[in-house]
């Protein structure tokens, strides 16, 4: 009876240990970005804002987007716990229509997959320039 007592102790003992392992989390402001209805040309940088809200540095491997007319740009270092950071996304502007584009994160958090968003219209400008 001693020895099952101890196994349960030393078994409870271990998944306690494994429950406080560290890890990141990341929690975006918001998950998409509205241009809205834009002029061709104009700047087409925009940022989604996160945060690492977990308790391990959060490291941001790949972010890529959905096409080659969107350039996302992700932090070099990682973002430590309680820190927070922006991913970069630069639209071309020069392509007329709407915006429907996806951009994939890649990271160690806990969700390690995050697909962010960005939409609106790019119109045409003054005299169809």
């Amino acid at each position: 009876m001693k020895n099952l007592a101890i196994v349960l102790f030393i078994s409870l003992m271990t998944l306690g240990i494994q429950a406080q392992e560290k890890v990141a989390k990341i929690e975006f402001t918001s998950d998409t970005v509205d241009y809205g209805e834009i002029e061709k040309g104009s700047d087409g940088v925009r940022v989604f804002e996160f945060k690492n809200t977990g308790t391990a540095p959060l490291i941001i491997s790949k972010v890529s987007s959905s096409c080659g007319c969107t350039i996302p740009k992700k932090p070099e270092g990682p973002i430590m716990p309680g820190e927070s950071g922006e991913i970069q996304v630069k639209y071309d502007t020069n392509r007329p229509g709407p915006i429907r584009k996806a951009i994939t994160v890649l990271s160690n958090a806990d969700t390690p997959t995050t697909i962010l968003k960005i939409k609106g219209n790019v119109k045409e400008g003054i005299n169809g320039k």
